[in-house]
């Protein structure tokens, strides 16, 4: 990731929600302090805290990290760096977040004994899941249910939902979400 554009995307996102600093902080859990270091592009912050970021601004993570609006219809998503939470998840962006059409994709991968509980997204927000290479748990209400290589499911993302690796290999599946226009 690009540290000048992830400092541009913020900045730029604070300025149409109309938000102070303070306020971005209050809002989404950051301190004033780190939010400003990232918009001046003094911090390199973690995926941990752009989810927070993105999750208190009510946008989509690619926003905040995609490097450019380009229009294009596929993605070279094998010469890219995967990203990763903090021991857990790690993804790459296939297509990033377009307003026109509501929806991000990316490539996730877990490796053997990995899992990622993630917060519940915004009311109305749908997440797509087809595993592409493994075998795969994923969490909802409350109960892990094993998916493999070819399995897809549809759900509400609004509520606490996880994916975890009981395997002792990498596990491989698309993520797209779709968000209320």
């Amino acid at each position: 990731m690009k540290q000048p554009k992830i400092a541009k995307n913020l900045k730029t996102a604070r300025g149409k929600l109309g938000f102070s600093l303070s306020k971005a902080a209050e809002e989404t859990g950051v301190s004033k302090a780190m939010l400003g270091q990232v918009e001046r592009g003094e911090s390199s912050p973690t995926i941990a805290t752009l989810w927070k970021i993105a999750k208190g601004f009510h946008i989509p993570l690619s926003t905040l990290i995609d490097e450019g609006n380009i229009n294009l219809e596929y993605s070279r998503q094998a010469s890219e760096r995967p990203l990763k939470f903090e021991n857990s998840i790690g993804f790459k962006i296939l297509f990033p977040y377009d307003k026109a059409i509501g929806t991000e994709m990316y490539l996730m991968s877990l490796e053997p004994e990995e899992s990622h509980v993630s917060i519940p997204h915004d009311v109305g927000v749908i997440e797509d899941i087809v595993v592409i290479k493994g075998n795969m748990e994923i969490l909802l209400d409350g109960v892990w249910t094993k998916f493999k290589t070819g399995d897809a499911i549809r759900f509400k993302a609004d509520v606490e939902h996880g994916y975890r690796n009981m395997t002792n290999e990498i596990v491989e599946f698309h993520n797209i979400i779709h968000y209320k226009n």
